[in-house]
């Protein structure tokens, strides 16, 4: 709580950048060539991308709050280390919940999304991963599209991101440059060195096999140990959607950008013989109290295309107000279908996370930064001063993607739910501290926290109406550890923490597992324990999921149309048929550099 109060005091002093349009009166026309819902990750880079094009008129619509485009009222979203003092629910998200989570004891679990521009990309932990070669591949053979093969996306991967010196290097460290592009999000190593990270680093390559060291899990195999990549620019600050793409589209004049409204529905203005013509957005702007009887609606009119970029829990309930979803269950919620598609809102997939927690013998870690307000308080100084020190670090400086062992015994009834040998089924996310999530930090004592995740789980959960008022959040049921696969592989990553941590050098650095989890032993123990400390590393996708052309199911097809309906488009997470093994924001970006090839390539 310190370190957000002394944000918000610094944020509050800071410069506004730049104007935008906060009333939808301040619209200069009610008609653009494209319409944009979200300007999260895939609607930066889309309003940048297709307004390069100067005969293309675009609008996006965000409902975040902030007038700022750097976001520097909002000090936490800059300085990488204060991301965890982000509350989950606080102005700059959407204060999101799921519903009980049958498989965590019936938990209800915080589910934070970034309500701001930049989307989650301004508020995230910024470990950055593109996916492996085969999540592409798996998508081009899922979608009947080879143009999301491996090969055909690495052009839209080198485009969305560089790899930058971190601050106070005069290199840019341990990386395979040939791995990296140079498009605008800028990426870079951990800027200051922890004695944690380097004993990762030796132990990968010391143990190999199944721990073996990575030196850049940017090169199409992501499995392995490595120093993590995040996404921190040069100056040691946050590189979002916001930094990256819109602010250069800002001084364009085909592209207005109307913030604090949010989306009520699409509206169809007739038939074409490709089904209902999807051409007008409705929206409004909310207050407390407020819902979709008493707000003033304003509308306008995409000439090309409306494009949902609302994200995985937004997007879905977008399309079933406006009447695109499952006949049956839009009946019961007196909503009149356009066209049928169930699969909206279905298959909801996310990274479930677990903490581990080991006493050090190390004063080293940064746990008195988070205790005492002088420390943190220098820390800040120097980062302000110089963009360096520790305050210039995401929260998690080294990680490893591992696979399950070949022989696990949970094969004789699952399949393997990964892309393939080139993606992990389980993450260890390193950290020098005590990093909070379910239990409160202790008092005294030095630690260091591995975060274990399952990347590539096997439950499946969904997004649905609560209501029909779109101010009204929509019910948010990841069914996190509802498959035994899952329980399965969390079970055996946590063992794999406690025997990647026994390596020779951590000898003499680990005292003793701390904690619930810790005093888990067996297998049993370890998944009940799991079930009260897992929580979400909030990458939520695949409730709009990607499918071939003509197929029956999904939701877009593999150029990312709306099936069943004329100009309407989905690009944000919410397509990929399967989450990918890695942090969503990457894959996203890919995506949408796609998207806007394909758009214009269709309207030019």
């Amino acid at each position: 709580m310190f370190l957000l109060r002394l944000a918000l005091f610094l944020g509050a002093i800071l410069p506004v950048f730049s104007k935008l349009l906060t009333n939808p009166s301040q619209l200069p026309k009610s008609q653009y060539d494209f319409v944009i819902v979200g300007a999260g990750a895939a609607g930066g880079v889309l309003a940048n991308r297709l307004t390069e094009n100067p005969n293309f008129s675009v609008l996006v619509i965000e409902a975040g709050v902030t007038n700022c485009i750097r976001n520097e009222d909002q000090l936490a979203t800059i300085v990488p280390f204060l991301a965890p003092s982000i509350e989950p629910q606080s102005a700059i998200t959407w204060n999101f919940t799921t519903v009980p989570q049958k498989g965590l004891n019936d938990r209800v679990l915080s589910y934070s999304r970034g309500r701001i521009l930049g989307g989650s990309t301004s508020i995230n932990f910024l470990t950055y991963n593109r996916g492996s070669d085969d999540e592409y591949d798996r998508l081009a053979i899922l979608t009947e599209d080879k143009g999301w093969s491996s090969d055909s996306i690495q052009k839209y991967y080198l485009k969305s991101s560089r790899i930058v010196k971190p601050p106070g290097k005069s290199s840019v460290g341990d990386v395979d440059s040939k791995a990296h592009g140079n498009g605008p999000v800028q990426i870079s190593l951990p800027a200051f060195s922890l004695p944690l990270d380097s004993l990762v680093v030796k132990a990968s390559k010391l143990l190999g096999g199944r721990f073996s060291y990575n030196l850049d899990l940017q090169s199409g195999d992501s499995v392995g140990f490595s120093l993590a990549q995040s996404a921190v620019d040069s100056t040691g600050k946050r590189s979002s959607s916001a930094t990256a793409y819109i602010q250069p589209a800002l001084s364009r004049k085909n592209l207005d950008i109307l913030i604090q409204t949010q989306v009520t529905r699409l509206i169809s203005s007739g038939t074409t013989k490709n089904g209902p013509l999807i051409n007008k957005v409705e929206f409004a702007q909310s207050a407390k109290g407020l819902n979709q009887r008493t707000a003033k609606k304003f509308t306008v009119t995409a000439k090309n295309e409306v494009i949902l970029s609302a994200g995985s829990i937004n997007t879905p309930q977008i399309l079933l107000l406006s009447g695109i979803g499952n006949k049956t269950t839009l009946a019961t919620m007196g909503i009149k279908a356009l066209v049928d598609l169930p699969d909206v809102g279905q298959h909801l997939q996310d990274h479930p996370i677990l903490s581990n927690y080991f006493n050090v013998s190390s004063n080293t870690t940064w746990d008195n930064v988070l205790r005492d307000p002088a420390v943190a308080g220098a820390d800040l100084t120097q980062w302000n001063t110089t963009g360096q020190g520790l305050f210039a670090n995401a929260p998690g400086s080294s990680l490893g993607f591992v696979r399950l062992p070949e022989n696990s015994t949970i094969f004789e009834t699952f399949p393997d739910p990964s892309a393939g040998p080139l993606s992990g089924n389980m993450e260890m996310i390193f950290a020098d501290g005590f990093a909070a999530t379910v239990s409160p930090q202790p008092p005294t004592g030095n630690f260091i926290t591995v975060n274990t995740a399952v990347v590539s789980p096997a439950s499946r959960g969904s997004i649905t109406l609560a209501s029909t008022d779109p101010f009204a959040f929509p019910n948010i049921d990841p069914a996190f550890m509802t498959s035994p696969f899952d329980v399965f592989a969390m079970t055996q990553v946590v063992k794999d923490v406690r025997q990647f941590l026994s390596s020779s050098p951590f000898k003499g650095f680990i005292a003793s597992p701390f904690g619930e989890m810790g005093a888990a032993q067996t297998d049993d123990q370890i998944a009940a324990a799991a079930k009260d400390g897992v929580v979400t590393i909030w990458h939520p996708t695949s409730t709009a999921r990607m499918s071939p052309k003509g197929a029956s199911w999904g939701v877009v097809d593999s150029d990312l149309l709306v099936k069943g309906v004329c100009g309407l488009r989905v690009v944000d997470a919410s397509v990929f048929p399967n989450i990918p093994a890695a942090h969503t924001t990457g894959p996203v970006y890919i995506v949408a550099e796609r998207a806007a090839d394909l758009i214009k390539a269709a309207w030019s």
